[in-house]
């Protein structure tokens, strides 16, 4: 009762953001354990550079699941069951879109022929520098939202083009275009055609080089930040408190290392993936437009989509693509296989 008043207090100039009251320390304690599992990672993981195998991948995404969830219990137990729930539906839906992501990843990987003892590490200083410009992204984007109750239209309505141009474009074969940045790298630095191990740059009779390993580093990390533009809108959907949208992205980033090796191939059987994620957009588009509409008091406040009903969707969504993306699957091999029998 006392929020609902609140929100109707506040000119629909000035958005009624619905965040928590996170001290320094606390932000300071989340950054400093961040970092923690990172360097854990890079020391365990990466001290000796080798190919990752499914066991180990397995091991290292359920531990950041597991992180994950340990701390959205946290969020419940020391802050409120609202923010939890809000919580774990952005993890949710920030895990899922990386999913989709990995597809293009691999595609660059493969483009830039990198050695499979590498890709770990290509993969964790490219998510590094896609967490620092997320960062960026969602500061810009906080500050927009807490002056402009009209953004909300903009990310609603950006979200739903973004759904329909993932649907339209989902019969069409990904293939990997160097952006405008790797361009840029190639153009203004010389690049060697080999790789030089792990090395970034080397010399080469008495001149510097960039090699191929910085070029795809570049090319994961700016692949990242494009994705963020879709991810990013979609989150400040479900949450508008920057320490949880932060966090979902942080966790869901971390994880994505070990989960690229953990799928391998099966990221190709999840065909339906992209309907499914396009679907969960929409909605979140949808959500926030309503949302900007109760801001202005044109729509009353149980028209509006609340967390519970979110964390359902999504949830529910994902589970049928996913169901129907591995049954196609299976159909689809063993009518190959039935065609293979008759030849």
């Amino acid at each position: 009762m006392g929020a609902d008043l609140m929100l109707r207090a506040v000119p629909a100039q000035q958005p009624a953001v619905d965040t928590m009251n996170v001290h320094w320390w606390v932000w300071a304690a989340t950054l400093g354990g961040l970092a923690l599992l990172l360097l854990l990672d890079l020391v365990i993981v990466d001290r000796k550079p080798h190919e990752v195998t499914t066991g180990e991948a397995a091991k290292w995404v359920t531990f950041y699941i597991g992180c994950a969830i340990v701390f959205g219990i946290g969020v419940w137990i020391f802050g409120d069951q609202h923010f939890a729930i809000e919580y774990f539906t952005g993890y949710i839906t920030e895990y899922s879109l990386s999913v989709d992501n990995l597809f293009i990843f691999m595609v660059i990987m493969s483009s830039f022929a990198v050695p499979s003892i590498h890709q770990h590490k290509v993969l964790l200083i490219g998510i590094l520098l896609a967490l620092v410009m997320r960062g960026a992204f969602i500061a810009i984007g906080a500050a927009l939202i807490a002056q402009f109750v009209w953004i909300f239209f903009i990310f609603g309505a950006f979200l739903i083009w973004t759904a329909v141009s993932m649907v339209r474009k989902k019969d069409e074969e990904e293939e990997y275009k160097e952006n405008a940045l790797v361009r840029w790298v190639r153009k203004l630095f010389p690049v060697t055609d080999d790789y030089h191990e792990a090395k970034s740059t080397v010399k080469v009779d008495g001149k510097r080089y960039l090699t191929p390993m910085f070029v795809v580093i570049v090319a994961i990390g700016s692949a990242d930040l494009l994705f963020a533009v879709d991810s990013i809108p979609a989150i400040f959907g479900i949450t508008q408190d920057p320490f949880l949208v932060f966090t979902a992205n942080a966790f869901a980033l971390m994880g994505l290392r070990q989960l690229y090796f953990l799928l391998g191939g099966l990221v190709d059987k999840l065909v339906y993936l992209s309907i499914g994620l396009a679907v969960i957009l929409g909605f979140i588009g949808l959500k926030l437009i309503l949302h900007a509409f109760h801001e202005y008091h044109l729509v009353p406040e149980w028209a509006e989509i609340n967390n519970w009903m979110s964390l359902g969707f999504i949830v529910l969504t994902l589970g049928i693509t996913t169901w129907a993306s591995l049954a196609k699957s299976k159909r689809d091999a063993a009518e190959a296989e039935a065609e293979t029998n008759r030849g």
